[in-house]
């Protein structure tokens, strides 16, 4: 997983904020019913503690203080009900304390005694031998003029147990609920950004071959929006500027050949004239071959120019690529045999293509051309044919000098050399190969190259056949 992914950084904000919103909600709800039970079971007490006082208390005296605790046992019943009474003077002094509870959940002993002097009701949770108590204290006034104290008071376990539940609930509720908002808000983000996925994966397909293509238009009216619609004006800028750059191209190309082919044609006829001395026909000589090799370049170019415009789409025919091959190696024979090469053809009839023979017979006659030119005496050039899943797969493979791993990535644009001076000496311009990769894209073809300086070259061209690209 990316983790510096903008997905994977919403989700991770989402889930943090919304755990921290989750426990404080939580914390929140545990303190408030705690504050709720524990306040209702202290009112009850304490109305208890004021029917006690009011009823029991109000009429007895300091000379009839013994008979309380009967009173109290025979109404109230508290160690049965598991609750605590205890009736104190003013003074400190213990009128009547109830004994342990048939539960046993409390040590009444253990409670502390209020202290002396206080007039005023409160209410309190208490320890007492390992547990808790609320206890709720209400001053009575008996009928002598003596201050009492009563403390009625019971057990906190079913409170605490209520609390226990709820501690238990929300541990397991929120990983849960936690969980399945997380895998929400991750749909939610994966479904948000999902229009720039698509953007992403069309950019991707489109190339200087089909600047006609835009991204898709994202109805949002926001920021993707408006992203889509510039980036949709960006490419029909760069359609304009490349296609005035192709167009250029294209007519210089053609301009140039008309002049050209008239100053071959001055050229040859003024290095045929008698008298010349020799200095100047070697002069015209010179400048002869730059010329022809100038030419060479404009027709190249031209040729780059009509296959970026699909000229070679209106040509197409289904034919054999072996046949082609092997009659195309038979012509390249010769010049292999001039260079003492040999060059063996390998192919499997039947292979059956769709496009335009002549492109692709340049195709091999370019690639043949260059594995012979940069094979040395003795070498060996291989040509083979084959069908492979549902493709034609044509390599030409020599023992040449190679090309370097640096230069791989760039042997098919315009005007590359592996070495400048030496293509220069054997009269490439650089765009053999770049033409071989055109004629390859308009037949939606792929080429790939592979080398090993010392050793030789391999180059592979995988196009679909005939009856794979009639049933797509």
């Amino acid at each position: 997983m990316n983790t510096r992914s903008l997905s994977f950084r919403l989700v991770t904000w989402y889930a943090g904020v919304l755990t921290v919103v989750f426990v404080m909600l939580g914390a929140l709800t545990f303190i408030s019913l705690r504050h709720y039970l524990e306040a209702n079971v202290l009112d009850n007490q304490a109305r208890r503690a004021r029917q006690i006082a009011a009823t029991l208390v109000a009429r007895a005296g300091r000379d009839s203080e013994s008979g309380i605790g009967t009173q109290v046992e025979n109404l109230y019943s508290p160690e049965s009900n598991d609750r605590f009474i205890r009736i104190t003077r003013a003074d400190g002094t213990v009128v009547y304390a109830s004994g342990l509870p048939r539960s046993e959940s409390f040590d009444p002993a253990q409670v502390p005694v209020l202290g002396t002097g206080r007039s005023l009701a409160a209410a309190r949770k208490v320890a007492a031998g390992g547990a808790s108590l609320l206890i709720a204290t209400v001053p009575a006034a008996a009928a002598d003029a003596t201050t009492y104290h009563v403390e009625v008071g019971t057990s906190a376990a079913p409170v605490e147990a209520t609390l226990r539940r709820l501690l238990l609930m929300l541990a397991v509720g929120l990983p849960f609920t936690v969980s399945m908002a997380v895998a929400g808000g991750f749909m939610l983000v994966r479904r948000a950004l999902d229009p720039v996925e698509r953007i992403a994966h069309k950019a991707e397909e489109i190339t200087q071959h089909n600047l006609s293509e835009r991204l898709p238009l994202v109805q949002s009216g926001d920021e993707l929006e408006r992203l889509s619609v510039s980036l949709n004006h960006m490419i029909s800028r760069l359609q304009a500027a490349i296609d005035g750059s192709k167009q250029f191209v294209a007519d210089a190309s053609h301009e140039l050949r008309t002049p050209l082919t008239v100053m071959r044609g001055e050229l040859e006829s003024l290095a045929q004239e008698s008298g010349l001395a020799r200095e100047t026909r070697e002069t015209l000589g010179s400048v002869l071959e730059e010329v022809e090799r100038l030419a060479e370049i404009v027709d190249s170019l031209f040729a780059l120019s009509r296959l970026e415009a699909g000229e070679a789409a209106a040509q197409w025919q289904r034919f054999d690529l072996a046949g082609l091959a092997g009659i195309t190696a038979e012509q390249m024979s010769l010049l292999a045999t001039d260079k003492n090469v040999s060059v063996a053809c390998d192919s499997t009839r039947g292979v059956m293509v769709e496009g335009d023979p002549a492109r692709l017979k340049q195709v091999i006659v370019n690639l043949l051309d260059n594995a012979i030119k940069y094979t040395p005496a003795g070498g060996r050039v291989r040509l083979t044919v084959r069908r492979e899943q549902g493709f034609a797969v044509l390599e030409v493979a020599d023992d040449g000098i190679g090309i370097p791993p640096e230069a791989l990535p760039h042997v098919f644009k315009r005007f590359f050399r592996v070495d400048g001076s030496r293509s220069r000496e054997q009269g490439g311009a650089g765009l053999g190969l770049a033409i071989v990769k055109a004629i390859c894209s308009a037949h939606g073809a792929d080429i790939e190259v592979s080398s090993t300086p010392g050793r030789g070259s391999t180059f592979r061209l995988r196009q679909p056949l005939a009856e794979a690209a009639l049933r797509a």
